[in-house]
């Protein structure tokens, strides 16, 4: 792994692919070359994530580009995309929104994949600005906007409610690896002093935003199955749970009760 970051800094520091390197690699840096390369070095040793580093990570074959801003996109995320290309594909004149969309990964691979449009918010103004610069970049039917959860979508207006929502307890903050606590920005990882705190507000603010019948997903945090199912007891039905590579609990889909 610390050769696989090398190379990658090596190969943005030359603006090259990894190929390059093996096919030159009795030839000498050039001077600029060495200043950038040393420069990368210096923040990854200092707990930069590669990606912040060198402003890309792919995501659904995708390459999307991040910073600070916003959260590093996870692989454990594209099971989320695939339940929603999944439940779209034979469906049209659907409304669907991921809400908290950071980087846009998850709106644009959707909208990409399903050809449906998508809608995506997020309360940072600096998040939707890398999400917009995403969707120019793939060309993606995807339309931002800035908003607190669900608060500025009419009742009984959504068919989809999508979301990664920050799910990490402030209290687990010290255990957590320091690239990510030191770099990636809070508002997107932490949901309260339990973790639920955005969860709760999510449901029960998709209780009044969907139609009865929508679909809602999720992605799940580690050990918020439970949880997240009692929270969905009353009004929500066909819940159905998708697990990751890991075997662990990663999607819970929803329908909203028809009454």
């Amino acid at each position: 792994m610390p050769r696989l970051t090398a190379e990658v800094l090596l190969c943005h520091a030359l603006r090259c692919e990894r190929a390059h390197l093996y096919a030159h690699g009795d030839e000498a840096l050039p001077e600029l070359g060495w200043i950038h390369y040393g420069r990368y070095l210096n923040e990854r040793l200092n707990g930069k994530p590669t990606q912040y580093i060198t402003h890309g990570q792919e995501f659904f074959g995708r390459e999307f580009y991040v910073n600070a801003d916003v959260l590093i996109p996870r692989p454990e995320t594209e099971h989320l995309v695939e339940a929603a290309i999944a439940y779209l594909r034979e469906r049209s004149n659907t409304r669907v929104i991921d809400i908290g969309t950071g980087s846009g990964a998850i709106a644009v691979s959707v909208a990409l994949e399903s050809g449906i449009p998508v809608f995506a918010s997020d309360i940072s103004i600096r998040a939707l600005a890398v999400a917009e610069r995403n969707r120019r970049r793939h060309s993606a039917r995807v339309e931002f906007f800035a908003g607190d959860i669900l608060t500025a979508v009419r009742p009984q207006s959504l068919d989809v409610v999508l979301s990664n929502p920050p799910y990490v307890p402030s209290t687990d903050s010290a255990n957590l690896q320091a690239e990510v606590r030191d770099w990636e920005p809070a508002i997107a990882l932490f949901g309260g002093p339990t973790g639920f705190d955005v969860y709760a507000r999510l449901i029960s603010s998709a209780e009044v935003a969907l139609k009865p019948g929508g679909r809602m997903m999720l992605e799940l945090g580690y050990q918020s199955l439970d949880r997240v199912r009692e929270m969905l007891a009353v009004n929500w039905t066909a819940i159905e749970v998708t697990h990751d590579l890991a075997g662990l609990p990663r999607v819970l889909g929803a329908t909203l009760a028809i009454r």
